[in-house]
């Protein structure tokens, strides 16, 4: 198949596009490279620059060949940012991702995967399976679910099905070296845990007073490598004609930020100088996710999920690209 995979310069993006190239489709990327990098593009993919909240650009990119399917994954994510700007969250999530889809709908595309995320769900010491109730602690998480409950619409209105992936905290890089994680500045925990051991950066615990067995925040990390082949499963599930579904997707391990912070000096055999800061306005204590659904129903099942086997990843990969990708386009 000829697939679109907006966002594809991106962590996650490059990852599935990669995985889709493996897999025999054909790619391309949609990327404005605000926080993605040119060098992650395989190299086998066809590339075009543009933003999505650039209506006409997305209509001559739908217009410019015939796709078979959307892979959707051009997203701001930072969901402490989100609490602070909600409005820039809204306008590129919301209406960007309306750009794509009705544009997609326009030029006869009637297959569409959404990256979403479990923050559109309300803490919880329970794994969350797609049935929790759904209460986003935070702006990112409303923006989410409002496209997964109006992709309902679009398919009522134009037919055109779905599948949402919900996950949490996507992490590691490429066992083959060839693709991580570059963001700038970067605020996801694990390469900025990893910096700290390094030296090349601080690193502060927001918070280590919730209702949790060591005071800080439990998240599922999921490796980035899983997460490309959920995609894939699912557009594959698309293809073989499966009504549109809503999958959550991680290891189901609770693990802590103080557990990262140990799997990162036991990987790299140095301390990490760690500072409690004040807690972020929108982070629950607790949330993981079930992967019981997409298991049964898709065959999916992770294949890193020891969380020192997805530091050891993130570790090599920031070991031999100490300047990420080198371009430093990320915003």
């Amino acid at each position: 198949m000829n697939i679109l995979v907006t966002g594809g310069a991106g962590y996650i993006g490059s990852a599935a596009a990669a995985a889709l190239l493996t897999a025999g489709h054909a790619v391309t990327v949609f990327d404005d490279l605000s926080h993605g990098h040119r060098a992650a593009v395989p190299a086998a993919a066809r590339f075009v620059r543009g933003d999505i909240n650039d209506r006409a650009a997305v209509a001559a990119l739908c217009a410019s060949e015939k796709y078979d399917a959307v892979m959707h994954f051009a997203a701001y994510i930072e969901a402490g940012e989100s609490m602070k700007d909600p409005g820039l969250f809204f306008r590129n999530n919301v209406g960007g991702t309306a750009n794509v889809i009705e544009e997609s709908v326009r030029s006869g595309v009637r297959r569409f995967v959404l990256s979403s995320t479990a923050a559109i769900f309300a803490s919880s010491d329970e794994p969350l399976s797609e049935a929790a109730p759904l209460q986003p602690a935070n702006a990112y998480g409303e923006t989410k679910l409002a496209i997964e409950r109006a992709l309902r619409h679009y398919e009522t209105a134009y037919g055109i099905r779905s599948m949402a992936l919900r996950y949490f905290n996507a992490a590691g890089a490429d066992p083959d070296g060839e693709l991580g994680e570059d963001h700038a500045p970067e605020r996801h925990l694990i390469p900025r845990a990893i910096d700290a051991a390094l030296g090349r950066d601080t690193f502060a615990i927001f918070g280590d007073d919730y209702d949790t067995p060591d005071g800080t925040c439990l998240r599922d990390y999921i490796h980035v490598t899983d997460l490309a082949s959920a995609h894939v499963l699912a557009l594959d599930a698309l293809r073989a004609g499966a009504a549109s579904a809503r999958y959550n997707l991680g290891n189901g391990r609770p693990t802590s930020v103080k557990d990262v912070v140990g799997s990162v000096e036991r990987v790299l055999g140095r301390k990490v100088r760690a500072a409690v800061a004040p807690r972020r306005q929108g982070d629950p204590a607790v949330l993981f996710a079930s992967s019981a659904r997409i298991t049964h129903e898709l065959g999916w099942t992770p294949a890193f999920e020891d969380i020192d086997v997805i530091v050891g990843t993130a570790s090599r990969w920031r070991d031999a690209h100490p300047q990420g990708y080198g371009d430093r386009t990320a915003a």
